[in-house]
């Protein structure tokens, strides 16, 4: 039995896997700044083999958005943005691509307040939600982008009417990949709150509940 185990091949993580484990599962900075640069050498290698794959291109584009939110790097936060809008711009109607153009800006709200990230980073809460709203209508009732959009609405404004929904929504939505069920949950945990009119504590759980929210910097 042992032998089939150590002969077992390995199998290697995608750049997606890593990113999900880096941006939910690490707690460490240091680490899940490892774990983002592994990411992007994965991106980079299946970029070399197929220059035009669209989900390496995503993933390059996360991974500096990851760094940058670690680092707090306005260049790399910028980059990102750049590289969000081109993906979004070249398929409208991909929902990961507007998924990540709507979190780049919220999340930067969240992460400065309104006024300092639209000065700092030109990032805009309307443009964000705007973004967010495409990707769930796009996103054929995936739990992950409702549960996404959601959770940033309460992150600002736990009493956003369109977030609550989002919210409620989401524990009922589809669950094809681990992402979706871990948006599930997430938005099953922040719906007991609001629901208990506990606002406050559902909007820092929200926080909580977002890539990298767990991570001290």
């Amino acid at each position: 039995m042992l032998s089939l185990v150590i002969a077992a091949p390995v199998r290697a993580e995608t750049s997606r896997e890593l990113l999900l484990d880096a941006a939910f599962d690490t707690r460490d900075k240091d680490v899940a700044i490892k774990r983002i640069d592994q990411a992007q050498g994965v991106a980079s290698a299946q970029l070399a083999r197929t220059p035009g794959d669209r989900d390496a291109k995503l993933s390059m584009a996360m991974a500096v958005g990851y760094r940058a939110k670690l680092t707090r790097s306005r260049g790399e936060a910028m980059s990102a943005k750049r590289l969000f809008d081109g993906l979004a711009a070249s398929d409208p109607r991909d929902p990961e691509a507007a998924a990540a153009v709507g979190c780049w800006h919220l999340d930067s709200v969240i992460e400065l307040g309104g006024m300092i990230a639209g000065m700092a980073l030109g990032a805009k809460k309307a443009t964000g939600l705007a973004a967010m709203d495409r990707a769930v209508a796009l996103g054929g009732g995936r739990a992950m982008f409702s549960g996404l959009a959601g959770l940033l609405r309460i992150a600002i404004d736990p009493a956003d009417a369109r977030g609550r929904a989002l919210v409620d929504a989401t524990t009922r939505a589809a669950t094809p990949q681990k992402v979706d069920k871990l948006f599930q949950r997430s938005a099953a945990t922040v719906l007991a709150q609001l629901r208990a009119g506990r606002g406050e504590v559902a909007q820092e759980l929200a926080k909580e509940l977002l890539p990298f929210g767990k991570v001290p910097r």
